[in-house]
């Protein structure tokens, strides 16, 4: 995965969704790619996004434990969109055990590197500000709702999940972590970069670019 970036040092003084247009083509490397194609088209094969499944609960599972220590040191306006998003992702882990089940997955399997280093992206936010690390959640949660979009309807026999993750209650909430992002204050817009590539990288797991 890309950890440094050729960039000039800018400061997001504007919206965050500015980002997406002034790093336009880390936004498409991140909100497009093959995986998301094949899953609309139904092309791609079933141990592929199986695969997928089990590195995305890793995933979840490395979100909750950084989004709940960043709510503990958030300012209080913020606090409540990020302890929704806790309970939220509480949920989604035990989703992804139902869907084990359901579907014969070993959530147990070894992390696959670009999931590690996403969780190395997450430990050393941890230790960045708090706008950044509000910026950098959000970006998470904008890039996994758009992605999600340009994969409607989905296929039949991936619907379901491309329906999960594009509902309305999850476009309000990237909605309101924006705003959270936005009070807090500018940031470099490195921290946008090195979210976009971590999740072109993470599509990858499935699927190559």
């Amino acid at each position: 995965m890309r950890r440094h970036h050729t960039h000039a040092v800018w400061f997001r003084a504007m919206p965050a969704s500015d980002l997406l247009v002034r790093h336009a083509d880390a936004w498409r490397r991140a909100s497009r790619h093959p995986f998301l194609d094949a899953v609309r088209d139904g092309t791609v094969p079933t141990a592929a996004f199986d695969t997928w499944l089990v590195q995305d609960a890793h995933f979840v599972a490395d979100l909750l434990r950084f989004q709940a220590r960043l709510l503990a040191r958030a300012p209080r306006a913020a606090q409540p969109v990020l302890a929704g998003g806790c309970v939220a992702l509480v949920e989604e882990l035990a989703w992804f055990e139902e869907l084990a089940a359901a579907r014969g997955l070993d959530l147990d399997r070894p992390r696959l590197p670009a999931t590690e280093d996403y969780a190395r992206l997450l430990e050393r936010l941890d230790r960045a500000d708090v706008p950044t690390a509000l910026t950098a959640l959000w970006t998470i949660e904008r890039t996994y709702l758009d992605a999600w979009s340009s994969a409607l309807p989905g296929a039949s026999e991936y619907r379901e999940f491309v329906a999960h993750w594009t509902a309305p209650g999850f476009a309000a909430y990237v909605a309101d972590l924006q705003a959270a992002a936005d009070a807090a204050g500018p940031v470099d817009d490195g921290i946008f970069l090195e979210v976009t590539a971590a999740e072109a990288a993470f599509w990858s797991t499935a699927l190559p670019a």
